[in-house]
């Protein structure tokens, strides 16, 4: 199963190194995108090494020269698993924004999304 992991900008984004590593070792393969708000919390190094493969992180800076990035990643991937979902993020998706990387993807893809949203939910 190929997994394409967005990881968001908030504290639970420290965990997305432990979850990486666990999916791999069920046989999955990962590709990560990482939000600009979620590289201050992870880096990009941590996620590429625990994956071993190149870490998304840009919509207008392509890691490959091949194709459309956004669209082959989507095409590539059997599920697309948002851990930690921001607020934010569940914001775009529902409303159909589609204004970084992440966003863009979601709309590309057409396979099952499951998000495990963390956010303060304290007022």
């Amino acid at each position: 199963m190929e997994i394409l992991l967005g990881v968001t900008g908030c504290i639970g984004a420290y965990k997305a190194a432990e979850l990486v590593r666990g999916l791999r070792r069920g046989g999955a393969g990962v590709r990560v995108v990482l939000t600009r708000s979620a590289g201050w919390f992870v880096t990009e190094g941590t996620l590429q090494t625990l994956s071993g493969r190149l870490v998304y992180t840009d919509l207008f800076r392509p890691r490959t020269a091949e194709g459309v990035e956004h669209i082959d990643l989507a095409r590539s991937s059997d599920l697309l698993l948002v851990a930690p979902a921001t607020a934010n993020i569940i914001g775009k998706f529902a409303g159909g924004i589609a204004d970084d990387l992440l966003s863009t993807l979601h709309l590309a893809f057409e396979g099952p999304v499951v998000m495990a949203p963390a956010m303060n939910s304290h007022e």
